[in-house]
């Protein structure tokens, strides 16, 4: 279930990218706030506070805007070129009441029988968007694999929800599959594909000379 957590947060009056870069230098984080048929509002944050909030699988908030208490939902985040920290956030305003489409983490579970069989576990997707309450967000889905043979695949569809959760992503999309092994290639196999180093090269054209002239 989401859990509710407090950030404070401040309007921000200069906007544009030179002010922006002052205030990550400084720890601050650019964001905004939207929603409600109200009017967005610039603001920043803890780039501190944001960053353990999201640890913590928060994303639902009581946002301490300038003495106002507002509910925000987190609803998008940047992160720099090393997707390492934080540079803006997008937060929209919510009812408790809300329904709301969010992506949710997945959470790989369990070890594929195929793994037993010479097969490989690969994973197409990290996160699935489901619309849910906003007050029973998942902090992650589990996806249990133990069944998993080789050859088989586990799609979006098939996935199990928190009770209350509607699947907006596709039902096709790949989440899982276990594969087979290519198989090592044989000591002969890699010297008919490996091309002569030059000198075998150069040796080889020198013996045909010297055998090109003993015949002259």
């Amino acid at each position: 279930m989401e859990k509710t957590a407090r950030l404070e947060a401040h309007k921000r009056q200069m906007l544009g990218t030179r002010r922006a870069r002052r205030l990550r230098r400084a720890g601050l984080v650019p964001g905004i706030v939207y929603g409600h048929e109200a009017e967005p509002v610039p603001v920043t944050v803890s780039g501190y506070d944001l960053a353990v909030l999201i640890q913590h699988g928060h994303r639902l908030l009581h946002l301490q805007l300038d003495g106002e208490e507002q509910q925000v939902l987190i609803k998008d985040l940047q992160y720099d070129h090393l997707a390492r920290s934080i540079i803006h956030v997008d937060m929209v305003r919510v009812a408790l009441s809300d329904v709301v489409s969010v992506e949710v983490p997945i959470i790989i579970k369990g070890v594929a029988k195929g793994t037993h069989e010479g097969g490989i576990l690969e994973v197409h997707a990290d996160k699935i968007e489901i619309e849910c309450p906003v007050t029973a967000i998942p902090e992650a889905i589990e996806v249990w694999v133990d069944g998993l043979g080789v050859g088989d695949a586990i799609h979006a569809g098939k996935v199990q929800l928190p009770a209350g959760a509607k699947l907006v992503s596709s039902p096709e999309l790949l989440i899982v599959t276990c594969r087979m092994v290519a198989e090592a290639k044989t000591t002969e196999q890699v010297q008919m594909e490996t091309p002569a180093a030059p000198e075998v090269i150069r040796e080889a054209k020198k013996a045909e000379s010297d055998q090109q002239k003993e015949q002259d």
